[in-house]
């Protein structure tokens, strides 16, 4: 055994192996053999690819050969060819070429020599340089044979053996999912596993492996005496994942073994635990299964274990060990017909688990409405879409794991020394939720009539005062208050009409009108009104919108211009103070929203009275798709709307400030662009901008690519609408930058990062080097975490991220089942 494993380890060896490699990857295939075999569809999860039944033209027993020469002697059909015209050989729709070739017709069998390339009706090509095939042509023998499967990787060997039509036997073989050869010719793969003895087990859907050496760029690292790993044509079988491996202040030396099973092609579980050198274990597991009409995904964690995220050490108390988990799961069902329906279901034990586990991927949008980040939602939802109507129906709850607004910015920390978390009682329960609209098919008065509907009931344990409640009537002092439960109903027609003269302007007239009916209960007595209150309000709008866009068209390219304008007369809609502004606290004003009748996110702010919005884009179009664009924007209001103004956090004199940019009589403008002077350099801004010239919000992004890999992107958000210091200045300023540069061929290094330039400080860093070609990318380095919800503070640690072709990637993608 000892004199076998130095001779499969010899170089010549491997080079004989790769030289049928250099066969594979770096020779074409014929083009009458291609001719012969369609490429089959991809094989569905744990199942084979189905034979195909190739119409060729012959009779089943027939025989075609295209060859220089032939002759036959009894039943033996013997033709010959050469290097560069080799023999061409069909029938029942298997294709073989190769120098010579033999055919027995009595027996069905043949045998071929010289750069043989064989192809089966399913599309799966095998080469060799020598073969030999029985009656169907499904079973043989092999020498110097090679395959490559239709996702790029390849098996090699010195001799096969095909035992059956499922099963073949290599000596002295090596597979790899790997590039074996480039512009040069043949190559050393990344990597490979090079074994004494391989079998191909098509019904096991695996590929079997004794006495096998894992290498690297030709290097040997590993040696075990069996080894197995699914099928390349399997889109997915049970087994090991990569693994996670890491290193952090808090949990030391960690590594995550993920193991997939799965049950059938449209149910799987994974089951990932991560194994740590500093506390408990913490395991993950998660359940996916697709139904005909729908999916449903279980995703928890659990561990038995202390708050080891503490200001003062790991030991603060050393017998507070508790039971911590989470729940993270979602599903939906999408029958035939205009109904859908679905729930998600997040919860976790503790406001840092996902921080201090290093749990992937947490905040994730899958139901009907969002959590937001650092915030998890448990919803039920029901959808009905037709072509001219929309309604849902919805119901959920949210936790928060977000700090508490009032000492985001600093250190403060309760009696136990530890940070404090927004409440959840101060976060509304909102049973139900529905949204409806309606239009009907044919026109009326010539234009489209859209009527719309909303209705929503929220429930607070908590009681949180402005900006929720109008800052002017909010007590001073909430101890003792219950929350301030409301509902709302809301209906709203509008008529829009388009009309276009023949100079080429677009006027649309419109009307909207609206009506709100509103409940409260639990009001504070400071604000001087029963607790429970009944509010009704409407508003009547008429206006027109103008657009009259402009095109020059010259050699280098096309200019347009996109002058629009909007006019609108609304009854006067006095905000009343009772109502809670519970969906309208922030607005984002663009070029879509600006020209809207309700600029607002949601309904508890409305505008009223007669304003007058004009705003331009000019963009610019060259050649490959390059161009630049710019929109300016504002809106001007007959009167004033202090409603829109709410109290400055850190204001002792209760001073008000308009977070919104709508209070004043005329409107934040608004700037937003992009460039694109290549199909490599993309960027785009946004901003508000006041009547001064200060900026109040602004985004941009940058996003570059050049040389073959190398890639960055940078984005910048800045708020500044809070004009008052202080440590509930809600105000920020971030940059983000992530990029990869390739230094020396495959090598090369990458860095991620986010500064709060508010606060002066970067809450997270990775920095690593990589190694990346097109089958391995491998990443070393070391992360800071330095955000604030962290009881211990700053964190560090050094991760190896590892994605492998075939193999696949650290962690676990979340690919379809079926």
């Amino acid at each position: 055994m000892q004199g076998d494993r130095r001779d499969w380890r010899s170089n010549a060896f491997r080079q004989r192996l790769l030289a049928g490699a250099a066969l594979i990857a770096c020779a074409p295939f014929a083009t009458a053999a291609a001719a012969q075999s369609a490429q089959p569809a991809p094989a569905a999860s744990g199942q084979a690819v189905s034979k195909q039944v190739v119409d060729d033209g012959l009779t089943p027993q027939a025989l075609y050969i295209d060859a220089d020469s032939a002759t036959r002697q009894g039943d033996t059909i013997t033709a010959t060819g050469t290097a560069e015209d080799r023999v061409y050989a069909r029938s029942r729709g298997h294709v073989l070429r190769g120098e010579s070739l033999s055919y027995d017709l009595a027996n069905g069998t043949a045998t071929a020599d010289g750069r043989v390339e064989a192809i089966t009706p399913d599309g799966t090509v095998i080469y060799a340089d020598h073969l030999e095939l029985d009656r169907d042509l499904t079973t043989g023998v092999g020498v110097d044979f090679a395959t490559r499967f239709q996702n790029g990787a390849s098996l090699m060997a010195s001799t096969v053996v095909r035992r059956s039509e499922k099963v073949s036997e290599m000596n002295y073989a090596i597979f790899t999912p790997c590039p074996i050869c480039d512009a040069k010719g043949p190559k050393t793969p990344s990597i490979s596993i090079q074994a004494e003895r391989v079998v191909q087990d098509e019904a096991l859907h695996a590929i079997l492996y004794r006495n096998a050496v894992f290498r690297v760029g030709g290097v040997p690292i590993l040696y075990t005496p069996y080894f197995a790993h699914p099928d390349p044509t399997v889109e997915r079988a049970s087994g090991f994942l990569v693994p996670i491996v890491n290193y952090d202040d808090g949990r030391g030396f960690s590594a995550e073994t993920p193991y997939l099973h799965v049950v059938s092609p449209s149910e799987d579980w994974l089951i990932s635990p991560q194994f740590n050198s500093e506390i408990a274990p913490f395991l993950n597991a998660q359940w996916r299964r697709r139904f005909v009409d729908g999916a449903i995904t279980v995703r928890g964690g659990y561990t038995y274990e202390r708050n080891f995220d503490k200001a003062i050490g790991n030991s603060l108390v050393a017998n507070d060990r508790e039971s911590r988990s989470y729940l993270l799961s979602h599903g939906n069902y999408d029958p035939a017909g205009p109904w859908r329906f679905g729930f998600t279901a997040e919860h976790t034990s503790d406001k840092t688990l996902f921080d201090r586990y290093a749990i992937r991927d947490p905040y994730q949008d899958n139901g009907l409405y969002y959590g937001d980040r650092r915030r998890l939602i448990t919803q039920l939802y029901a959808e009905r879409q037709t072509d001219r109507s929309y309604v849902s129906v919805a119901a959920f709850r949210i936790q928060s794991l977000r700090l508490d607004p009032r000492f985001a910015d600093n250190d403060f920390r309760d009696a136990n020394g530890n940070k404090v978390f927004e409440s959840d009682e101060n976060l509304p329960i909102v049973a139900p939720l529905i949204d409806a609209r309606w239009e009907p098919h044919d026109p009326v008065f010539g234009g489209r009539l859209r009527l719309k509907g909303s209705a929503v009931s929220l429930t607070r344990e908590g009681f949180v005062g402005a900006p929720i409640l109008n800052p002017a009537m909010a007590p001073p002092v909430t101890t003792g208050l219950s929350g301030v439960d409301s509902r709302r109903v809301t209906g709203q027609a509008e008529w829009r009409r388009t009309v276009i003269t023949p100079q080429g302007v677009r006027i649309e007239p419109f009307v909207d009108t609206r009506v709100d009916f509103y409940s409260m209960a639990d009001l504070p007595p400071m604000m001087g009104v029963d607790s429970d209150q009944t509010v009704t309000r409407s508003r009547l709008s008429a206006g027109v919108d103008f657009t009259y866009p402009l095109v020059k068209r010259t050699a280098k390219g096309d200019i347009i211009l996109e002058p629009v304008a909007q006019i609108s007369i609304s009854s006067k809609t006095d905000i009343d103070p009772r109502i809670p502004n519970e969906d309208a606290q922030v607005i984002e004003l663009d070029e879509s929203s600006l020209f809207r009748m309700d600029r607002f996110s949601g309904y508890d702010l409305i505008e009223g009275g007669a304003r007058f919005t004009a705003g331009g884009r000019a963009t610019i179009r060259w050649s490959a798709g390059r161009s630049a664009s710019l929109f300016v924007g504002r809106s001007y209001r007959a009167d004033d709307e202090n409603a829109f103004r709410t109290t400055i956090p850190d204001s002792l004199t209760g001073d008000l400030y308009d977070p919104t940019g709508l209070a004043s009589s005329t409107s934040d403008w608004v700037v937003q662009g992009s460039y694109s002077p290549s199909d490599r350099i993309r960027s785009w801004a946004h901003a508000t901008i006041d009547g001064s010239g200060d900026i109040r919000r602004a985004e941009a992004a940058l996003d570059g690519r050049w040389g073959r890999r190398n890639a960055a992107t940078v984005s910048y958000i800045v708020d500044r609408s809070n004009p008052l210091a202080g440590d509930l200045n809600r105000n920020y300023e971030f940059v983000q930058l992530a990029g990869q540069q390739f230094l020396y061929g495959n090598w090369g290094v990458a860095l991620a990062g986010i500064a709060d330039l508010e606060q002066d400080i970067i809450t997270r860093s990775e920095i690593g080097v990589l190694y990346d070609d097109d089958c391995l990318r491998v990443e070393f380095g070391f992360r800071r975490d330095n955000t604030r919800v962290r009881d211990s503070g700053r964190s560090d640690g050094v991760y190896i991220r590892l994605n492998l072709a075939t193999f696949g990637g650290s962690g676990y993608g979340q690919s379809d089942i079926r």
